[in-house]
Formats: C-alpha cells, sequence, structure tokens
C-alpha cells in the first residue's frame, strides 16, 4: 500500500467516523440509545418513558437506524426498536467518561 492508498483509507475512515459522530450529536439520539440498550421498546414506549413527543422519537430513530445504530423487529402490528450492536453502549459509556474528564478538567473555554 503506498502513501495515497493509505491516504485515501484514511479520508474514508474520517468520512465514515463524522458520518457516525453527527448521528450521536443530539442529546434526545444519546438518551433514546441509552433507553433502548436496556431492551426494544415501541416509539410510543420510548417517547412516554422520555417525556419526548412521538414525532420527534420517529425522527430520531430513523436518523439512528440510517446511520446503522439501532436495528427494528416487528412483532405483530408493533415495531420494536434496539440497539445494533453492543458495542454501541461500550463506545457511548467512553465517550461520556472522556467528556466528564475534559469538562471536569477545563480551566475556561
Amino acid at each position: 500500500m503506498d502513501h495515497e492508498d493509505d491516504l485515501a483509507a484514511t479520508s474514508r475512515s474520517l468520512a465514515d467516523l463524522a458520518f457516525l459522530a453527527r448521528a450521536l450529536a443530539d442529546e434526545n439520539r444519546l438518551r433514546i440509545l441509552l433507553r433502548i440498550g436496556a431492551g426494544r421498546l415501541s416509539v410510543t414506549q420510548i417517547a412516554e418513558e422520555l417525556g419526548l413527543s412521538q414525532p420527534l422519537v420517529s425522527h430520531h430513530l430513523k436518523e439512528l437506524k440510517h446511520a446503522l445504530l439501532v436495528d427494528v423487529e416487528r412483532r405483530g402490528p408493533f415495531i420494536h426498536y434496539g440497539i445494533s450492536r453492543p458495542e454501541v453502549l461500550s463506545v457511548l459509556r467512553s465517550i461520556g467518561t472522556l467528556a466528564q474528564q475534559l469538562i471536569a478538567g477545563r480551566s475556561s473555554f
């Protein structure tokens, strides 16, 4: 692999990371991910438990599904959402810990 191949691979990897970061750059999406990480739920259940409107939850789930962070399971007439991979929760916890450490150590913005 030469330098141009390395740059192209790095560019693709960074584009993928930016795509994922955009999907995670919303507090409500993070709350939804953490909640469905404990078990599959319907839009109605998520909305009620998080105190959000159903259209807002549906919008965020659409974005999270597009980012491959959630998957869908149909149970009769109902659709339930869950975390697509267990690693998603581990990454969220790691990012949360890093954020707390960075913010705790700051002296100014």
